[in-house]
């Protein structure tokens, strides 16, 4: 097979008319030819750091729809469905992902369950490491969350990370907002990268002390315009991953994207497709071309080095995705799950109370962090309630591994005028989060979800809709087509309802992300990300 065009030398900075021979799925050699050509033939995009979960895909209908935008290699962090099910999630995501051209490359998620103050599905232990280690399909230690545990020397989570260190696999870092002493001792256990850095000083200090700063852009969490000004400087050591992205806005691009931006931008491009495509593959020792002779015939081609439309990927050297077509067949799978609360009351969202002031959830449009402030109560015959007037609003998460009573904070900036939205995508234990108006609307939504053993609903006095996700509660059976528009049509629903986020759903899965400071919710209580402990809702 040759393919012709204007050949992309990363590398070597250059651009020369050239043809690429190929031979049982290996670029044979690389040649000049004469001629001039409209479309441009580079390696392949890699997604440094990503849970296909959130797609709400499985990684065989993820595949489908990023290969059309030249995604080649994922490096994929199964902590979301490790949280619900453990190892057996893990062989489940792994197994799915060999059956399609895309290269998946799995790692050991290092946080299950993700903190102590939380319920969860499963517990992956040191020893559960080491064995997944073993394993040559996975391919480093996840994020290591646990960054308390990492600076006061918490003897399960070093294990975890000598069994990194004796395997030769790297280590994933999360730690946002890590900074001085303790920074530097967290890079000193040997974490190499981090993909949480929310602002230019954060990402410049970590690239100083010598940690790999991916640049994450997501559905909810987007920190490319607070990092991008490090990269025409720190090239070298830098990535691009989505961390979390919606099936609505897979449908729309991918890593792709992010080098248009950043070549909109005036970076250079040399340097914008290095960090694209080549980076992660050389970081973490991927099997994945980055088109040199004797490569796997991993590569792209696109219209032009401005929008990177993409218009043909090949894997292996196969023609997998043209044209926004895909060729990826379908895969059959078991569905596996773990649900196992019961309906509830609407008189299990009430919380009593005589306090004049309460501690609130300030979400924060586009982040993971969160602030904490203080908010008059309103209450009615001595139950704390929403307050549409001030966008105050009672948000619940309930244990969806035991029948327990729901915990109750309350929350700004949804903006909700009436109903409720729930979902069962809840970082990182994955219980059922939602807010609403009224502790009807939230106990509404909260059963549908029940019933469904899994979903995303917007319900209302006049609404009803759900998105169901069977897999592990946290995934669609359904191809990406169908769950990317459902999805985009909650979404919507949503935001009529009277939200103003600009992804209601995403934001609302990370109110439960303890590991992100500063306020978030457990299903045990009120969380403090900031001193790592809970705390009251009534402010005293």
């Amino acid at each position: 097979m040759i393919i012709k065009g204007n050949i992309v030398n990363i590398e070597n900075r250059k651009i020369f008319s050239g043809e690429v021979v190929v031979q049982n799925g290996r670029i044979s050699s690389i040649k000049r030819i004469d001629g001039e050509f409209d479309n441009y033939i580079l390696p392949g995009f890699v997604d440094a750091h990503i849970h296909i979960e959130s797609s709400m895909l499985v990684p065989s209908e993820f595949a489908k729809i990023a290969l059309t935008h030249g995604t080649v290699a994922t490096v994929s962090d199964p902590h979301e469905i490790a949280n619900v099910l453990g190892v057996k999630g893990v062989e489940f995501m792994i197994e799915n992902g060999l059956k399609v051209p895309l290269k998946f490359n799995f790692g050991a998620p290092s946080c299950v369950p993700a903190t102590s103050f939380e319920t969860a599905g499963a517990v992956i232990d040191s020893d559960d490491i080491k064995k997944l280690l073993e394993n040559p399909n996975i391919k480093y230690l996840a994020e290591m969350m646990n960054y308390p545990g990492v600076i006061y020397d918490d003897d399960e989570v070093l294990k975890k990370m000598e069994w990194a260190k004796h395997y030769k696999k790297p280590i994933d870092g999360h730690a946002p907002g890590l900074r001085g002493d303790d920074l530097t001792k967290y890079i000193s256990a040997g974490i190499s990268t981090d993909h949480e850095c929310f602002t230019y000083e954060e990402g410049l200090e970590k690239l100083q002390k010598g940690m790999k700063v991916i640049i994450r852009e997501g559905s909810a969490a987007k920190n490319f315009d607070a990092l991008i000004d490090l990269l025409p400087e720190y090239y070298e050591n830098m990535m691009f991953c989505s961390d979390d992205k919606h099936p609505d806005d897979l449908l729309e691009g991918h890593i792709n994207q992010l080098c248009a931006r950043a070549v909109d931008r005036g970076i250079d491009v040399f340097k914008v497709l290095q960090v694209a495509c080549v980076n992660p593959v050389h970081h973490y020792d991927l099997q994945v071309g980055t088109l040199h002779e004797g490569d796997s015939a991993d590569f792209v081609v696109v219209e032009d080095l401005e929008n990177f439309k993409v218009l043909q990927t090949y894997i292996r050297g196969d023609l997998v995705a043209e044209k926004s077509k895909s060729f990826t067949d379908d895969v059959d799978f078991e569905i596996l799950n773990n649900f196992n609360t019961e309906k509830k009351r609407i008189s299990d969202f009430e919380f009593h109370s005589a306090a004049d002031y309460v501690r609130v959830i300030e979400a924060l449009d586009g982040e993971l962090v969160t602030n904490e402030i203080e908010c008059e109560s309103l209450l009615v015959d001595g139950n704390l309630v929403s307050n549409t007037e001030s966008d105050v609003l009672k948000m619940a998460m309930v244990n969806r591994y035991q029948n327990e009573a729901p915990s109750i904070a309350f929350i700004k900036n949804f903006g909700l005028k009436k109903g409720a939205i729930a979902t069962s995508v809840g970082h990182d234990s994955h219980n059922i989060i939602a807010v609403g108006v009224s502790d009807e609307m939230i106990c509404k939504a909260v059963n549908v979800l029940i019933e469904n053993k899994g979903g995303i609903c917007v319900v209302s006095k006049e609404l009803n809709e759900v998105v169901p996700l069977p897999v592990a509660g946290i995934m669609s059976d359904q191809p990406a087509e169908i769950i990317g528009q459902a999805y985009a049509k909650l979404d919507q629903l949503a935001k009529e309802l009277g939200s103003t986020l600009g992804a209601p759903f995403m934001t609302l899965s990370f109110m439960g992300l303890l590991v992100i400071p500063s306020l978030k919710l457990s299903d045990k209580g009120l969380f403090d990300g900031s001193k790592f402990q809970f705390t009251s809702l009534e402010v005293k």
